[in-house]
């Protein structure tokens, strides 16, 4: 599905990413972790084609990324909710700006709204919302497009503990109820290993170890002793010095 091959990404005179070389299958999920100012954002916006890099290539299911494509989704951290529009509304932007029809828009819609259970929030406005309810409706607006790539900047870093756990669950159901390719950028230990199939360290500029995952998708993982030894692996890899 997504292979990067010798990506080189600057921002001027800063090398932000040096040689990435990255393969993810087709309808899998990869968490990428590793310290602030690493890169790992940048590498979501480079297969999100938001940002060009200066070297190497990136292929998306064989063809070479030029720009954005239609069937990825991009959920930014902020979640890009538009503040003047209700719930209803920026769930269907994605469709309305591919120009769909109100007849084809409207059943999508509310059968999304249904299925992630924020239904009674749709004639809410942004500013209304929980933090949990914005993530859910960023998501929802995604879904709309069926993607076959989703890609996710921080999925649940400002959500208190438990809104955290609950959208997380909701990644995993969703992951499984619509096949897709899911990659997510994270600093958070235990929800690299709840939602990465593979998970990626980075350190400057560059990736350090990836992992395997073997208990992805055991939606009990949390409350078994393999879920902590695999967390304890993942820190042993990000405090190690060096690659």
């Amino acid at each position: 599905m997504i292979e990067v091959e010798n990506l080189r990404v600057d921002y001027g005179e800063e090398t932000a990413l040096y040689e990435i070389n990255l393969e993810i299958e087709k309808n899998t999920t990869c968490a990428i972790i590793g310290p602030s100012g690493c890169g790992k954002t940048t590498l979501l916006y480079a297969l999100a084609g938001l940002i060009s890099p200066k070297a190497g290539k990136i292929r998306i299911n064989g063809e070479e990324q030029t720009g954005i494509r239609q069937s990825t989704g991009v959920i930014l951290q902020d979640y890009g909710l538009l503040p003047w529009k209700t719930v209803w509304d920026n769930v269907a932007l994605g469709l309305q700006v591919r120009k769909k029809s109100r007849n084809e828009i409207v059943p999508v819609v509310n059968q999304i709204l249904e299925e992630l259970r924020i239904e009674d929030l749709k004639y809410k406005y942004p500013v209304e919302l929980s933090g949990g309810q914005r993530q859910r409706v960023a998501i929802a607006r995604t879904l709309t497009i069926s993607p076959d790539l989703l890609l996710m900047d921080e999925p649940s870093s400002a959500l208190d503990a438990i809104t955290k756990e609950q959208i997380q669950n909701l990644i995993l159901r969703i992951f499984k109820n619509n096949p897709m390719t899911i990659v997510l950028v994270t600093h958070n230990i235990a929800e690299a290993v709840f939602l990465g199939q593979k998970i990626v360290i980075m350190e400057k500029a560059g990736i350090k170890h990836i992992l395997d995952n073997p208990y992805f998708g055991d939606e009990e993982l949390r409350e078994k002793m393999d879920f902590y030894r695999i967390c304890l692996k993942v820190r042993r890899w990000m405090e190690m010095k060096g690659r």
